[in-house]
């Protein structure tokens, strides 16, 4: 069985403006967080983004800028060695509907560890959100609650 870093995106990779990253100009990458992608790779964890989007489905951004900006993230982590094995994003806003994908909701949890064969008990998640460790915690995969738009030297992980 695999083991998995799962991470939540604004706030925890890229710098969280307090709304919403609405275009590639706005993503801009947390201190420190190549290198520790870096030493989870080489220690074995697959990278698996499990991020909520709403501001798709508020028409802040479009589905065309979402991916984007995915693709500027995984350009510049790729240039460093770092690859994605899978980015999972939730389109919906709760006030517009329920839906089963977003977090505190597993389904995208519940989908990584089934495709890739994960291991949750030797996995872990990285979010700044309760929900977000909610979400990871629903299939059995600890969690680690960090500070929004901390750097990832301050987090105290070891892997």
């Amino acid at each position: 069985m695999n083991k998995a870093l799962f991470l939540d995106r604004d706030g925890v990779i890229n710098h969280d403006p307090g709304d919403y990253t609405t275009s590639p100009e706005d993503f801009e990458l947390l201190p420190g967080i190549i290198s520790f992608l870096q030493e989870a790779t080489a220690k074995g964890y697959l990278l698996v983004v499990v991020t909520n989007q709403a501001g798709i489905s508020k028409s802040l951004y479009s589905l065309e800028t979402y991916a984007h900006i995915e693709s500027k993230m995984r350009n510049i982590f790729a240039e460093a060695g770092v690859e994605f094995a899978e980015i999972y994003f939730c389109r919906h806003h709760p006030d517009q509907g329920k839906c089963l994908c977003r977090k505190p909701g597993s389904l995208f949890f519940e989908k990584a560890v089934a495709r890739f064969h994960i291991d949750p008990k030797q996995s872990l998640m990285v979010g700044d959100r309760e929900r977000d460790i909610e979400a990871a915690a629903a299939v059995g995969i600890p969690g680690v609650l960090v500070n929004v738009n901390s750097t990832a030297s301050s987090w105290g992980i070891s892997l």
